[in-house]
């Protein structure tokens, strides 16, 4: 089983300013903009990391912009199973859509995990997300 630091995921009040922000001082490039369940979501890289902006203000007053960090897999059931092994509890199922299967988990202090394995020989219109795999 592959485990790889995909993505942190951060809310942004002002997406353009964001985005110029981290071109103009990081040279970031933008890897995908798409919406995704309802909002506009801009991934970009600096270096080989990259950073997903949800275009919509923070939420939660505690937990400011960070909305989560992506935790991709080539494996997601094998990963479940290694977690509940070790005694993890999670709230809910494994999400199936199609294109990508996904579990939050909530790891110390609060951290919102997603973790996810995007499916190999699915299509749909969200197939751009595949193209930022790292495994």
């Amino acid at each position: 089983m592959k485990i790889n630091l995909h993505h942190a995921h951060l809310f942004a009040s002002n997406l353009e300013d964001s985005l110029n922000f981290y071109k103009e001082m990081f040279g970031a490039e933008i890897l995908l903009d798409l919406t995704v369940a309802g909002a506009r979501n801009v991934m970009i890289a600096i270096g080989s990391a990259k950073i997903n902006f949800y275009d919509q203000p923070p939420k939660d007053k505690e937990r400011g912009p960070i909305h989560h960090l992506g935790i991709e897999t080539d494996d997601i059931e094998c990963l479940v199973s290694h977690m509940k092994s070790k005694g993890f509890k999670f709230r809910k199922n494994i999400t199936n859509l199609g294109y990508m299967k996904y579990v939050m988990a909530e790891a110390p202090d609060q951290v919102l995990l997603e973790l996810f394995e995007f499916k190999k020989g699915k299509t749909s219109s969200e197939d751009q997300y595949k193209k930022t795999s790292s495994l």
